[in-house]
């Protein structure tokens, strides 16, 4: 039989096709060059607005030379996961400084840390929400949360976006002895934040965990750069904080703040934790200088700076049919609404030398395309 077609191959074949028709097509760039605001694109030179390195860490000399000196004392590879021989004394010593971070918001805290934020929440959500739970997600959460729970294969309850008063409905409602409460802190495609205080006052009357996705966060907000947590003086028991260290902190992987007593229930349960090797060592040699200039006065300086960039870009974008979305993060959406002008858009700013992403559906709901 030819290798070159088949039913099976035809019928995707269609189905790309489809998507190309409704512009929904995704498209890889080749970067050539370090992760700066000045970058090689495609052969090009462009000036970056899709990055997640809001501190500009990701090609700092003293982290890359963190990273290579990493790896001369640990080797390429773990070796392992982090259960059998792959926990080296650089993800120890990482996780202790990441709880020590957190510690004044998470009382109790430890640190757990991971190869990705997507696994994280993989991990977490469906070690702590068994068939018998119930898990109540904000509708504009990240697709890690959204697989998290489908995952868990609890029951799964989704409240509109900040939407209070219908969470506290289904809260009441809710039967079940184990309630999880899961949302983003910072909306990636809004880049508005959740309101957390109450947020938490409802999960304690209730006796719901709460777990906050701050990967946007992390590094950005708040006058130590510890994220919405220290933003917003948020503390409880009741928390469960990820975080993710490789955007504003310009290396890789995540990690879960939390209770000791929710850790240790994660290392023995989550099992993209258990069943998948380590992450470089090197990686966390890197990630404990990243910490030092975040928590440092130099990361209040990046974070200064990154603000005042935000409000200039405010201040001077000016639209007559598309719309500026209210955000004081760095996530900044201009909502286009049609796919076919997104992407032109996108097209004619990189032609100028501006790299802006192009967002589609399904990362954001059909008829909201946006830059």
């Amino acid at each position: 039989m030819s290798s070159a077609s088949s039913p099976l191959l035809d019928g995707l074949q269609q189905k790309l096709l489809e998507l190309e028709q409704h512009h929904l097509i995704r498209q890889r760039r080749i970067v050539s060059s370090p992760h700066t605001p000045s970058m090689v694109v495609d052969g090009q030179s462009m000036l970056a607005f899709c990055s997640n390195d809001y501190l500009g860490l990701a090609a700092d000399p003293r982290v890359v030379e963190a990273m290579q000196r990493g790896t001369a004392i640990y080797g390429a590879v773990s070796g392992a996961s982090h259960l059998i021989s792959g926990h080296s004394q650089a993800h120890s010593a990482l996780e202790q400084r990441l709880a020590d971070l957190l510690s004044p918001w998470v009382p109790s805290a430890r640190a757990l840390y991971f190869s990705t934020g997507y696994m994280a929440n993989l991990a977490l959500i469906s070690a702590l929400a068994g068939k018998e739970a119930e898990i109540f997600s904000e509708a504009l959460n990240h697709a890690s949360l959204i697989d998290g729970a489908r995952l868990a294969r609890a029951k799964l309850s989704v409240y509109p976006h900040r939407d209070l008063s219908t969470l506290e409905q289904l809260l009441s409602h809710s039967q079940v002895k184990d309630k999880l409460v899961i949302t983003d802190s910072v909306f990636s495609m809004e880049g508005d934040i959740a309101p957390l205080r109450e947020l938490l006052a409802l999960c304690e009357r209730h006796g719901a965990w709460l777990v906050i996705d701050d990967a946007h966060g992390f590094g950005v907000l708040g006058e130590g750069g510890r994220g919405v947590l220290e933003y917003l003086t948020v503390s409880s028991p009741q928390l469960i904080y990820m975080g993710t260290l490789g955007k504003a902190a310009g290396v890789a992987g995540a990690f879960v703040a939390a209770h000791e007593t929710v850790i240790n229930w994660l290392i023995q349960r989550a099992r993209a934790y258990i069943y998948t090797t380590a992450s470089p060592p090197a990686v966390a040699h890197a990630l404990l200088t990243s910490m030092e200039i975040i928590a440092g006065e130099e990361g209040r300086q990046r974070r200064t700076h990154l603000h005042a960039l935000i409000a200039r870009l405010r201040e001077r974008l000016q639209f007559k049919r598309w719309r500026l979305l209210a955000s004081e993060t760095a996530i900044q959406p201009v909502i286009i609404a049609d796919n076919a002008t997104t992407i032109a858009t996108g097209q004619a700013l990189m032609a100028q030398g501006l790299w802006v992403g192009a967002i589609r559906p399904p990362t954001v709901p059909a008829g909201t395309a946006r830059l």
